[in-house]
């Protein structure tokens, strides 16, 4: 199942306080930017983020679940309706999210 397009618009707006958040749409589903690092995404109207230590440690009972079948499992971010939390978990994570690749 395909992520809809309303639920990003919601999640984008409920991110609205943070600058540089930025979406790619990859096969029916959304993968989010912070500051040009990867934070996660919308996987079948789920925001799911890399289950980095401070996104652990913010939600330590947050259920681990798979983006797509094969895939790494992410952390489930059950409370999207707080733009508060939101924003203070993707501060957390940006230290510890990989830096891009480099385009050739």
């Amino acid at each position: 199942m395909a992520s809809s397009k309303a639920y990003l618009d919601y999640v984008l707006d409920q991110l609205s306080a943070l600058e540089e958040i930025s979406y790619k749409a990859m096969m029916g589903e959304y993968i989010l930017y912070y500051r040009g690092k990867i934070v996660g995404g919308i996987y079948d109207d789920r925001l799911l983020v890399k289950p980095v230590k401070s996104a652990v440690s913010l939600m330590p009972n947050a259920t681990c679940e798979a983006p797509y079948e094969g895939a790494k499992e992410m952390l489930l971010v059950d409370n999207v309706d707080s733009r508060e939390f939101l924003s203070r978990l993707l501060d957390a994570m940006y230290a510890e999210l990989p830096e891009p690749k480099k385009k050739k």
